[in-house]
């Protein structure tokens, strides 16, 4: 079994209201070196090791996971998962 990662931001472009209220905090908490904030989610997965993991997650990340019209994705295979 392998630990599988996904993690999951808004594509540039699309508007991202909470990104927005963190960098307007952080501003007014004195880091005026923050020129942007994006918010993202990671999924972990935990997946039965095959040949096919990476495309099995991908399908996975297309019909469920993310929202390819807005969101990108990208797919982190982690260690081994001791049962």
């Amino acid at each position: 079994m392998k630990k599988v990662y996904v993690h999951i931001t808004l594509k540039q472009g699309v508007l991202d209201p909470q990104g927005k209220a963190i960098q307007a905090s952080l501003h007014s908490l004195g880091f005026q070196e923050v020129e942007d904030a994006r918010v993202g989610k990671v999924i972990e997965l935990h997946v039965q090791d095959s040949p096919h993991l990476e495309a099995n997650v991908q399908e996975m990340c297309e019909k469920l996971l993310a929202n390819p019209v807005i969101e990108d994705y990208r797919i982190e295979v982690g260690e081994a998962v001791r049962s």
